[in-house]
């Protein structure tokens, strides 16, 4: 027989999920990853750049697994949430990367033309003019997006029916990205498969993953996560769909 419910919950609920790691997650969940590869294209497009920007770097990780060596010889990262500032600024100072506390919210602490490379994974939001703003004339916009309808299982589970939120639709964001004077090299689309083998690992990926549930507290949602792990004890792993889009777009060069 497995865990039960309140055991699961309460682990679940007291672990930290400060920064971007999903390692406690091992075991108990599975995602199943873009084709592409971003932290190892995102390491080839550092190591061309001279001067890179990181934006919303959470806690830091991806940008320091793409590897110091790759670095450029100016790199700084922004994060807004103060716990990921502090952890970000631990890990990526000694590896010669300068951490900005900065909003979501334009405009970026930079000058007009500051960079060559902007990078970010899973931004919350994307302002296309502030990022072709602080590009330098020829300069490059690498990231890999969260798209339109991620997780739509998870939210309707605990939210009934969801329209879906179009403004994150790979098209629509190259669009927006054309209007703020881009140009687009890679718009590249997938749907990818996420599984969770208990109702823990439900409560630790909803509060990590904040937008998906923004209400969601353990005691507000309880009786639906009680459901779910019955559903889950009885009918297996409870599956979920990510959608995730590759961006490489330019400003043109002067």
């Amino acid at each position: 027989m497995g865990r039960s419910f309140d055991s699961l919950v309460d682990e679940a609920a007291e672990v930290s999920v400060e920064g971007w790691d999903f390692s406690w997650l091992d075991s108990r969940a599975t995602e199943e990853r873009p084709s592409w590869g971003y932290q190892r294209l995102l390491s080839r497009q550092l190591a061309a750049a001279t001067s890179a920007l990181d934006i919303q770097t959470g806690g830091g990780e991806v940008l320091a697994g793409a590897g110091a060596e790759n670095f450029p010889p100016t790199l700084a990262a922004t994060e807004g949430w103060p716990p990921n500032v502090a952890k970000a600024t631990a890990l990526l100072h000694p590896l010669g990367a300068v951490v900005v506390a900065d909003p979501e919210d334009p405009p970026l602490p930079f000058a007009d033309g500051a960079f060559d490379l902007v990078t970010s994974r899973h931004p919350a939001t994307v302002h296309w003019s502030e990022i072709a703003r602080v590009l330098a004339p020829g300069g490059r916009y690498f990231a890999q997006h969260v798209g339109s309808g991620t997780n739509v299982e998870i939210s309707e589970y605990f939210l009934g029916r969801r329209e879906p939120a179009l403004g994150r639709h790979h098209e629509v964001e190259a669009d927006h990205a054309r209007s703020a004077g881009l140009e687009i090299f890679q718009c590249r689309n997938e749907r990818l498969r996420l599984e969770f083998f208990d109702v823990g690992a439900v409560v630790f990926f909803l509060r990590k993953v904040i937008w998906t549930i923004p209400d969601f507290t353990v005691d507000r949602y309880r009786d639906r996560l009680k459901d779910l792990h019955h559903q889950i004890e009885r009918d297996g792993p409870f599956h979920s769909t990510m959608s995730r889009t590759l961006f490489e777009v330019r400003k043109p060069p002067a």
